[in-house]
């Protein structure tokens, strides 16, 4: 006997696994300090502690989505989380830094496999586009929240237990899940039996994996070394015979006239550059609560809070305003509300800024962001046939990957380059020159060198390299703020001249009708 699946019981089950993977973003960068000193992890590879995993989530992103399109997203969502979950708790027993990378790498073809299907079964239960507006926008919430909390549990994780601790409890979370997703999920898949298209996936990889390499790569490298220019120029080749390949394949994994559509295109740029100013502000805001306002791990994501509660509030309100308004629109201003608050934090940041003046310009980027990615992805996801709803959200979810990356590499290039710039001219001239190259390292081991001529007596140089490290700090927030809010204001008046306000109002085509098996006793 089949019964139809219960809609909140379906939305729970996605939205976990969703949450699930955002939540490992930020929950293994807490332990990045205690990784150090505990396994004897040098900067390099901590570094690749998380960019193991970013790199083959993003390189197989849309493999996966394709494949699941051709195989089925439930079983699909099902392995991935069972990977992830698996390739998290051996990672716990990891007994040195390599074993630890291996494993995370593993947990990134885990979360490829697992994110993409979390979208397209979601647009395939809710097809009426208000209900799909509101179950994306849920979906969407599910990342603020999930990027925020990630601080609080690994801080309470690593305040309580050892580093291990954070990599175990995904294993038994992800069973959790992957027990929702079997009874309460349907089955969905493209009806029509089409071929594999082996080189667009061969193609999607090497492209997505040589790009996000040399992002990764270039700030120690140089933005303009032969080493990162060689790797955008394959990059650029790659997706060049991507693309010839897709418009000359008769069944492609990715129909690239796709792009023609503002709807998707416009879109898709806008959730790209939401996720570039997400990044950018995590990676700014962490190392000044943690650096210069002295708060724990713990303390840092907790103060978090509210870009979080006002991403998930942005999200929900975005994708049904974004009904009645129209995309355009609200996209725009989720935009604007981004450069808005990365202006206003370049013109009063300062150690003894009130924590008040703080959480009002995080609740007004948490609306911005919100408007913006949910609203884009709603977009994005109603441009796609149904038959391709799985590499469409592997789509979305690249852009989102790209962005990041791109924000974290950008705007921290920019930081340590007006950072060390500033702190040449700020630091004393007493300062012997090996203790000089410390202070270079970062924020926090200038504070490390302030405390250890404190604690040998020359506590007067070291309140001097103290405020000299502030100083530079300050400045470089402020300019990588600037960077970040005329990258914001490019997307908002990228989104007001392309991205159309409302869909065409024409019923789908046939064709693009997905099969969706309803769940059997």
């Amino acid at each position: 006997m089949t019964r139809t699946p219960s809609k909140p019981l379906v939305l729970t089950a996605l939205l976990l696994a969703s949450f699930l993977i955002n939540l490992d973003t930020t929950l293994v960068n807490v332990a990045l300090p205690t990784l150090t000193r505990e396994l004897g992890t040098s900067t390099s590879q901590l570094q690749w502690v998380v960019d193991a995993y970013n790199l083959v989530f993003a390189a197989l992103l849309l493999t996966a989505g394709s494949l699941s399109d051709r195989f089925g997203r439930k079983g699909m969502l099902i392995a991935g989380l069972a990977v992830f979950g698996a390739a998290s708790f051996v990672g716990g027993y990891a007994g040195g830094p390599g074993q630890l990378i291996a494993a995370r790498a593993v947990m990134g073809l885990g979360a490829a496999m697992t994110f993409p299907p979390t979208l397209a079964l979601l647009t395939g239960v809710f097809t009426n586009r208000k209900e799909r507006a509101v179950s994306i926008g849920l979906w969407g919430a599910t990342a603020g929240v999930a990027i925020a909390l990630g601080p609080i549990v690994g801080g309470f994780l690593l305040e309580h237990y050892s580093w291990s601790s954070i990599f175990y409890i995904l294993g038994p979370a992800s069973l959790a899940v992957i027990a929702l997703v079997a009874a309460f999920v349907p089955a969905s898949r493209n009806p029509a039996a089409h071929r594999l298209d082996y080189l667009g996936l061969i193609l999607s990889g090497a492209f997505m994996g040589l790009l996000v390499y040399t992002i990764i790569e270039a700030p120690d490298r140089g933005w303009a070394s032969a080493a990162s220019l060689a790797g955008f120029a394959g990059s650029v080749v790659l997706l060049a015979a991507f693309i010839l390949g897709e418009r000359r394949s008769a069944e492609p994994m990715l129909d690239v006239r796709l792009f023609k559509d503002m709807r998707f295109s416009a879109a898709s740029a806008a959730v790209t550059i939401a996720f570039f100013t997400l990044l950018g502000f995590i990676f700014l805001i962490t190392q000044f609560f943690q650096f210069v306002r002295n708060y724990s791990p713990l303390s840092a994501g907790v103060h978090l809070l509210p870009v979080a509660f006002a991403v998930a509030v942005g999200s929900t309100l975005g994708t049904r305003l974004a009904v009645k308004v129209g995309t355009k629109a609200i996209v725009t201003a989720g935009l604007a509300l981004q450069a808005g608050f990365y202006f206003w934090v370049a013109s009063d940041i300062s150690p003894t800024l009130s924590y008040g003046v703080i959480a009002i310009q995080m609740v007004i980027y948490g609306l911005g962001m919100g408007l913006t990615s949910a609203p884009a992805t709603e977009s994005i996801m109603g441009a796609v046939a149904a038959d391709q709803a799985g590499v469409g959200s592997a789509v979305n979810d690249s852009t989102r990957l790209l962005g990041g990356t791109l924000g974290v590499a950008i705007i921290g290039s920019v930081y340590a380059s007006v950072y060390g710039t500033r702190l040449n001219s700020a630091l004393p001239t007493a300062l012997p020159h090996q203790l000089t190259e410390t202070t270079h390292q970062s924020v926090g081991a200038a504070f490390a060198v302030s405390g250890q001529l404190a604690a040998h007596g020359q506590g007067a140089l070291g309140g001097a390299v103290r405020q000299a490290a502030i100083t530079a700090f300050d400045h470089g927030l402020s300019i990588g703020c600037v960077v970040a809010a005329c990258v914001a204001v490019a997307g908002a008046l990228l989104a007001a001249a392309f991205l159309p306000a409302q869909p065409p109002q024409h019923p789908a085509p046939e064709h693009h009708r997905v099969e969706m098996a309803a769940t059997t006793n």
